[in-house]
């Protein structure tokens, strides 16, 4: 089996097929992942909260995105591949995005590249679709924008702000973008949006109606437990599992218990 496209995923969209989408940011999560027939992997700017321990995604940088990148992509068979772009590595300038995009590809071994952003990123977008990067877009909470947007709060929620979210979407797909997160957006607004697109969005936070969904694996598994967005839904309670067996470990050593015969060399 081949590695999942681009025309395979406007393929799923134009057929109602949803589309499902998880985080990953090593090899043996990647490899779960890729196992269970998930199509696109995203190793996302989230690596920065859920795997480096920063409260927010600023701090990750190009090189964390290509070496977490490396590692997914090791892990993996089927699954589209797409690295976040981290900020200050596509705003600055569309040439520059274009080298750091290259990077991403070439080193990484990433098949896409994600941004965020609406109109103000249209140029950028362009620029490394041009080259024959394949550009994922990203609107709604756009978290490497927190400070602007005040917070982690739904966006679109005005008249106003639907409207230029949605002339957003029709650019960036002008633009080039082969697909869209739409994040923390209101369920009606991210159906009118998906309906109005050819290329395929991904939900985070957005409702049953886009073409595919997003998680972030640490959430959905229960290894983050920082804090849980209402949009979650934890289908293990891994941390909880880790925890446990560490404790019991802890014991066995304690008490002399572990290692056994059984668990030595003769």
């Amino acid at each position: 089996m081949s590695r999942v496209t681009v025309l395979k995923l406007k393929e799923m969209k134009a057929a109602n097929e949803k589309i499902a989408m998880l985080t990953a940011y090593d090899y043996p999560f990647a490899s779960i992942v890729d196992e269970a027939g998930i199509e696109i992997i995203l190793v996302g700017d989230s690596l920065g909260m859920v795997v480096l321990g920063y409260d927010s995604t600023i701090p990750v940088t190009l090189d964390d995105t290509i070496r977490h990148t490396q590692a997914v992509v090791r892990g993996t068979k089927n699954a589209m591949v797409v690295a976040d772009m981290p900020f200050l590595t596509y705003q600055v300038s569309p040439s520059q995005a274009l080298m750091n995009a290259g990077r991403l590809i070439q080193e990484g071994g990433a098949q896409a590249v994600k941004l965020e952003g609406g109109r103000e990123v249209a140029n950028t977008v362009h620029t490394i679709v041009s080259a024959g990067i394949p550009v994922m877009g990203h609107l709604g909470l756009t978290p490497q924008s927190v400070h602007q947007l005040g917070g982690y709060k739904v966006q679109g929620r005005t008249e106003e702000a639907a409207k230029r979210l949605k002339e957003d979407a029709l650019i960036l797909q002008e633009a080039g973008a082969f697909s869209l997160v739409l994040e923390a957006v209101p369920m009606e607004l991210a159906k009118e949006v998906t309906e109005e697109l050819n290329i395929p969005t991904i939900g985070i936070g957005a409702g049953p109606h886009c073409d595919g969904q997003v998680l972030v694996l640490h959430d959905l598994l229960g290894v983050f437990q920082k804090f849980t967005p209402k949009f979650v839904k934890r289908y293990a309670e891994l941390g909880k599992m880790a925890k446990e067996a560490i404790e019991e470990y802890r014991k066995d050593v304690k008490e002399g218990k572990f290692p056994t015969e059984e668990h030595s060399y003769r």
